[in-house]
């Protein structure tokens, strides 16, 4: 398994870093079109669609994402994203009801939510990508490294269980560990300027160190959320992935679960401030 794990993430790396690097726009576009569009099959496995009903799902997934890029009213993105946030904050309501039986009502709000925030994520990577390679890759290694250190601290120290019906595996301890070696990258790219302009920089140049702080612990809760989100709707169905689009890593939401509620919200707090 650990030999297909990194056969699988260096084709993946070799696939997505020269598009962001080297090609123009277009492709980059052209991959987060075909995100969405396998996201969205996925999630319409996970809310309990059947039969040919998350292939139409995904569709719609991605017509969402290309209608709104053609929006004529520039502000339309920023409608999408904010709509995003609004769904992330139904999802935690569903969070903390835990998991239950999926019925067709869940079915119907899981698919809504999914049309909303999967498209929002597309359009954010393009938002942050625009302000500079660093700036969109700064927010994904920010919830790279939430992850990391919140699996490493729980290790360790787990004791409280953040969730123990939808992820027993994560604790308290490993949830403040990770946030703690997000702090100390975020507030280190801020006062050190390095790879500038970072998500990290550009607020603090505008609003100083505290306002970094404050948001930093916004993203690394939302990239909670997000992780717990997905594991929610696998457990309402009984799946352990998403999918196996991916050897040794499960599906594309599998990888991207706590990107999701992240990337739109770093977008919207980068452009409203």
């Amino acid at each position: 398994m650990l030999i297909t794990r990194v056969i699988t993430a260096v084709c993946l790396l070799l696939l997505i870093l020269p598009i962001l690097f080297l090609a123009p726009p277009v492709a980059l576009a052209a991959l987060i079109a075909l995100i969405v569009l396998l996201a969205g099959w996925e999630f319409g496995r996970l809310i309990g669609l059947r039969r040919g009903m998350p292939y139409a799902y995904a569709v719609v997934c991605l017509l969402v994402l290309l209608v709104w890029d053609a929006a004529p009213d520039p502000r339309a993105v920023e409608v999408l994203l904010l709509a995003a946030v609004v769904a992330w904050g139904v999802a935690l309501i569903l969070l903390a009801r835990g998991v239950r039986t999926a019925t067709p009502g869940f079915t119907g709000l899981g698919a809504i939510l999914g049309i909303i925030m999967l498209p929002a994520f597309g359009h954010a990577v393009m938002v942050l990508r625009g302000q500079g390679i660093a700036v969109l890759l700064s927010v994904a290694v920010l919830v790279w490294v939430a992850d990391i250190g919140a699996y490493f601290v729980g290790k360790a120290i787990g004791r409280r269980k953040l969730a123990p019906t939808i992820s027993p595996g994560k604790s308290w301890e490993g949830a403040i560990g990770g946030w703690v070696f997000v702090m100390a990258l975020g507030l280190g790219l801020a006062i050190t300027h390095a790879f500038a302009p970072t998500w990290f920089s550009a607020l603090a140049d505008r609003h100083g160190l505290g306002v970094v702080a404050v948001l930093t612990t916004v993203l690394v809760a939302a990239s909670v959320i997000g992780d717990l989100f997905e594991s929610l709707l696998k457990r309402q169905v009984g799946m352990k992935d998403s999918s196996g689009l991916l050897p040794g890593h499960g599906g594309v939401l599998d990888r991207i679960d706590a990107l999701i509620p992240v990337f739109p919200l770093a977008a919207l707090l980068l452009a409203w401030l």
